[in-house]
């Protein structure tokens, strides 16, 4: 019996170990799903809503405003937004008339996405407003579109921002910025124009998105995914939690679209089920409760630091959240501690999914039963066979409870990077991907055992120590540097730079974050820093991260214990 056959006994009652594969591309799922629900909220934006009839007009008038632009079949469409009813109708608009929609962070500094865009060669953008100023590494040839977010908001809050008064001017500020000649409005371009009228010439198997990542090696590259890809993870999922009613449920879509995690579950798997998706620019716990109150969430999506936030801010603000029945956690380990919080807080369940980018993304899950276990990363998906193979030898799968690399192969896992061969092929082993996590099977689940790459995982955000480096050994003052990832409780680890200094100079880690910043992303910027001596090297002279790490928690505990006693000693008596 195969290690995927073997786990199928843990599956919740009710659930299927196969799916059918989808065979249509995305817009044919939203035309479908629209005809059954045409006047049911499909977005909602600060209680802004737009119906799924509404949806495909936007979507169709979208794919105007791109085909006048130049797009065709195959051409990438370059998306630089937070989540915005805007930001959902470029990609289903792009996707609409063949173009690959490509995902960016719309707070990524100007070099990141310099590099992105290298890789991919986009020549249609659409961009927020305030994230225009970074895109001057653009060649005139480039067409793009301006995005205002307050254009998305209702028209009662529009007025309030432009009221003449300081609270409004600083809001309105921190949603827009003016537009540059050289960009055309989006907002005012889609309500112009007409519906387009043609059909999606995309095939299931045609690329559908490229969402970036840093993989197994923390290089930056494109994973091409399929409409098929990403219907086969909406179906597993839909699979996976069958409780779940079509045209009833409300979303929660935190989660940035940039994000697979955010893209595939909290957006797609809302629109396969007729879900009413609330939309959040960001993380912000008032913002969340506020809506809570006013749009009770059925289905939460998130990283355990965005629960841990949530129960919080749900206490001091008295805000029930029993209408959440069921609540997923990925990116980074859930505590049993903190799951159980949340269902007693709910009533509801909390399962996790494991997976990563190149899958679109889930590959692992927890059942939906009593037989969950929190921490754990789970049993494979529907259609998902796993294997744990020796990484040296990833021909040998690894004797049962061993430790090996997860391996996997499924109908959601993508066919490689955007023009990257090379790097395609590292990574795959025949047809199975090879997840560069290493893990073991225990007690029915598979379980994290270690992290093959040195790779740093905060609040859900990979953090690559290597990318840091660079970023901090340009500072004047650092002679060298290594960068690790320390235990930071819910937060997954803090990004910790060791750094030896030229003689004289003084480096503050405000100094270091500042000088960083303009390269690197906020998330990915150091939460401590240590100044030691000397690095320790291999005979070769590399920098061994691994001891760099241990020196960095001994002098941390050594401080605590030095601290503890002189806290502990009495006061002396006069």
């Amino acid at each position: 019996m195969s290690l995927t056959t073997s786990l199928h006994a843990g599956y919740a009652p009710g659930v299927a170990t196969t799916i059918d594969i989808p065979r249509m591309t995305i817009p044919q799922m939203l035309e479908d799903v629209a005809r059954r629900y045409p006047d049911r909220p499909a977005l909602d934006f600060f209680s802004r809503q737009t119906t799924y009839g509404e949806l495909v007009e936007q979507a169709r008038k979208g794919a105007t405003v791109l085909k006048r632009a130049g797009v065709s079949p195959g051409d990438r469409v370059a998306l630089i937004m937070p989540n915005c009813p805007q930001h959902a109708v470029a990609v289903l608009a792009t996707m609409l008339i063949g173009g690959i929609v490509v995902e960016h962070n719309p707070l990524a500094p100007a070099q990141e996405l310099e590099h992105e865009f290298d890789n991919h060669g986009a020549r249609v953008v659409v961009a927020w407003s305030k994230s225009l100023e970074k895109l001057s590494f653009l060649e005139p040839t480039v067409r793009v579109f301006s995005m205002d977010l307050t254009k998305g908001l209702p028209r009662a809050s529009q007025f309030l921002l432009h009221l003449p008064v300081k609270s409004a001017r600083v809001r309105k500020n921190e949603l827009t910025a003016s537009m540059p000649s050289w960009a055309i409005s989006w907002d005012d371009m889609v309500n112009r124009v007409a519906p387009w009228k043609g059909e999606c010439p995309s095939t299931p198997r045609d690329i559908a998105l490229l969402i970036h990542t840093g993989g197994t090696t923390g290089v930056p590259k494109a994973a091409a995914l399929s409409h098929e890809n990403l219907l086969s993870n909406v179906e597993q999922s839909a699979t996976w939690v069958p409780v779940l009613h079509e045209g009833a449920e409300v979303f929660y879509c935190v989660l940035p679209l940039f994000h697979a995690f955010g893209f595939t579950i909290g957006f797609l798997a809302g629109l396969r089920l007729g879900a009413t998706i609330a939309l959040f620019p960001k993380f912000d716990t008032t913002l969340i409760l506020t809506a809570q109150r006013r749009l009770p969430c059925t289905f939460f999506l998130g990283v355990p630091p965005m629960y841990q936030r949530l129960l919080a801010s749900a206490e001091d603000m008295d805000v029930d959240l029993h209408s959440m029945r069921f609540s997923l956690s990925g990116a980074m380990p859930l505590s049993q501690e903190l799951a159980q919080q949340w269902e007693e807080a709910t009533g509801g369940l909390m399962i996790e999914g494991y997976g990563m980018t190149e899958a679109s993304p889930i590959i692992l899950g927890s059942p939906l039963s009593n037989a969950r276990r929190p921490g754990a990363l789970g049993i494979p998906y529907p259609s998902t066979e796993i294997r744990i193979v020796d990484p040296e030898d990833p021909s040998r799968d690894v004797d049962e409870g061993e430790i090996g690399e997860l391996i996997a192969r499924g109908p959601q896992v993508f066919s490689g990077y955007w023009n990257r061969p090379e790097e395609s092929a590292e990574v795959f082993l025949d047809d199975w991907l090879r997840t560069g996590d290493l893990v073991q099977l225990s007690d029915g689940f598979i379980v994290m055992a270690d992290r093959r790459k040195e790779m740093i995982n905060f609040s859900g955000f990979n953090v690559y120590p290597s990318q840091v480096e660079d970023a901090v050994r340009t500072m004047p003052g650092v002679r060298d540097v290594a960068v690790v990832g320390l235990p930071a409780g819910t937060s997954g680890e803090d990004v910790v730079a060791a750094v030896v200094l030229e003689a004289g100079a003084s480096v503050t880690l405000a100094d270091l974050r500042e000088w960083a910043s303009k390269s690197l992303a906020h998330y990915a910027l150091p939460r401590q820093i240590v100044v030691m001596s000397e690095l320790p090297r291999t005979q070769l002279g590399k920098v061994t991260r691994k001891k760099v790490r241990e020196q960095v928690m001994n002098a941390a505990d050594l401080t605590k214990e030095t601290l503890r006693r002189l806290t502990s000693k009495k006061e002396p008596k006069d």
